[in-house]
């Protein structure tokens, strides 16, 4: 059957360029810090909770009763850490080095700490702490095995995130879309954060089925770079299959092929296109490798 959620997003309201007064110029910085983070589609006025990408993968991942993500899911760890490198790109962070003459590739180049203006946010704080840090800088991969944990270099172990999952589902608790209990695998307990409502979720579900189908557009310098990013990385980190479960059969088709359109793309052609973020580009090129 085809999904028939409702979505309840708005285009973002812009504040006029000719700002009279030092108040108005500092509530200007305060709401782009807040909300600039790549898209135009969120709504200053929403009463809706607003996620990270880090949570909306996430939230993707858990299965709503049980409150946990898949077992045989490996691939889950490292796609946060892609998510929370272009969290911070998204909200203006973290940059890559410059391209130079010779146009090098973005799996060589570096990530450089852009503005070290703390996010708010516990887990994308403390990856920035690590960013700025670290001399010489280091690329997008090197960071995701280090944020990981998934390096030979003992030196380099200081920088993984430790209890990603766990701090993330803390995260959709405080904001209402989860809840905590306890549950028994017979051999051990298990912390578990099943969905309070399937609201928030099925909502989050309809944003990603109809950015490959209604709002689907062979240009994706024009999709919103959020959306774009979460589709990336939904899929590295094997939920995205989640998202497309309930589409009918024709649907589900016409949803793959695009995501393959997607993936077949050339990664460090679309990132020298102006205007695009080429942090988000090497971030995606490394996890679809």
């Amino acid at each position: 059957m085809s999904s028939a959620y409702q979505r309840s997003t708005g285009l973002v309201q812009r504040r006029s360029a000719a700002v009279t007064s030092n108040n108005d110029n500092e509530e200007d910085l305060k709401t782009e810090d807040k909300f600039n983070t790549g898209d135009a589609e969120e709504d200053l006025d929403s009463k809706e909770t607003r996620l990270t990408l880090m949570e909306e993968v996430l939230l993707l991942g858990l299965k709503d009763r049980e409150g946990y993500t898949s077992f045989w899911n490996d691939c889950i760890s490292s796609g946060l850490r892609g998510c929370i490198l272009i969290e911070l790109s998204l909200r203006g962070r973290v940059e890559l080095e410059k391209a130079g003459m010779r146009r090098r590739s973005l799996g060589n180049r570096k990530v450089i700490c852009k503005n070290d203006q703390p996010t708010g946010d516990v887990l994308l704080d403390e990856a920035l702490r690590h960013i700025k840090e670290t001399q010489p800088p280091e690329t997008v991969q090197s960071w995701v095995e280090y944020l990981s944990g998934e390096t030979w270099n003992p030196l380099k172990l200081r920088y993984q995130l430790r209890n990603v999952r766990e701090r993330l589902a803390k995260n959709l608790v405080e904001k209402g879309v989860c809840t905590t209990e306890k549950q028994n695998f017979l051999l051990f307990d298990m912390t578990t954060h099943p969905l309070t409502d399937n609201v928030v979720k099925q909502k989050l579900i309809k944003r990603v089925q109809d950015s490959v189908l209604s709002r689907w557009t062979n240009d994706v310098h024009r999709m919103d770079r959020r959306v774009l990013s979460l589709l990336y990385l939904a899929h590295s980190s094997d939920v995205l299959e989640n998202a497309f479960a309930p589409l009918s059969d024709d649907d589900y088709e016409v949803a793959m092929k695009r995501v393959r359109e997607l993936l077949d793309m050339d990664f460090d052609a679309e990132s020298m296109k102006e205007g695009t973020n080429e942090l988000m580009w090497a971030v995606i090129s490394s996890m679809t490798k």
